[in-house]
């Protein structure tokens, strides 16, 4: 094994990767048990993998969403379940279950199984081999209807046009980021707009992102949280605000803002 360091993030090279799970839920009873299971299985297998938990946010679920997520820490102690009182959107469930995680690497993802974990095969390489601090899936084929699917290249051209960047995938919510990192974002949507929200916060603080082709699933079951046109609205709303932001960056209106240093 190699003994090198790692110059991104000053660790050897090559050792297992300590990976927290953060990810929301909202009426997911249908799939979560399923989707919990299977990022366990690969967890606990994948020769990448060091420590690791699975935080879990339970958004506000009318259905038996939070019943089961209980039951399912008896069987796996290393699930965290953070649960919201009342529904307040998929971005304050996002930030809360990345706030809540403690290991080295934050693996985002969704609890409706639309991101397969085992997609971390493409990036656990090029995290121990210290290529970045931020890596996001690029969907090589969205499974989503022809509506989103359109919403989604809409918007993330207009945000690469904004932020003057070129990624392929703008607002993918799959992203690996070293947990300093993105525990200190100060993240703000209350919707889906979450994860633009992520690939633009990251670049404010003058990192780019890596990314690795991913596969994306057909939704398992559920709901989304959000009706099409008022989320297409206020997406719209959102990547115009982030754009704005951006430009009183560039002009010095704003100070860049800096990742906060975690104590150990």
């Amino acid at each position: 094994m190699s003994t090198s360091v790692n110059s991104t993030v000053g660790i050897p090279v090559g050792i297992p990767v300590d990976i927290s799970v953060a990810a929301p839920a909202y009426n997911e009873a249908e799939t979560i048990a399923a989707v919990v299971g299977e990022w366990q299985d690969y967890l606990e297998n994948a020769p990448a993998v060091g420590d690791w938990e699975i935080v879990v946010c339970d958004d506000g679920s009318r259905d038996a969403t939070g019943e089961i997520l209980a039951g399912l820490r008896e069987r796996c102690p290393r699930l965290v379940v953070v649960t919201f009182e009342r529904n307040r959107g998929a971005g304050a469930a996002i930030a809360a279950a990345i706030a809540h995680t403690r290991l080295d690497w934050v693996v985002l993802l969704d609890s409706d199984g639309q991101f397969p974990i085992a997609n971390l095969d493409r990036i656990l390489p090029r995290v121990q081999a210290g290529e970045a601090l931020a890596f996001s899936g690029a969907r090589i084929r969205k499974a989503d209807g022809l509506a989103y699917r359109w919403g989604s290249a809409a918007s993330g051209a207009v945000s690469n046009l904004l932020h003057h960047t070129r990624y392929r995938d703008f607002n993918s919510i799959f992203k690996v980021v070293h947990g300093p990192l993105f525990r200190s974002l100060p993240l703000e949507s209350a919707g889906m707009n979450c994860s633009t929200e992520i690939t633009a916060r990251v670049a404010e603080m003058g990192h780019a992102w890596v990314e690795v082709p991913i596969e994306h699933r057909e939704r398992g079951g559920g709901a989304r949280g959000w009706r099409y046109w008022r989320g297409a609205r206020d997406r719209a709303l959102f990547v115009a605000y982030l754009g704005y932001r951006h430009w009183l960056l560039r002009r010095g209106v704003l100070r860049r803002p800096a990742a906060r240093e975690e104590s150990r």
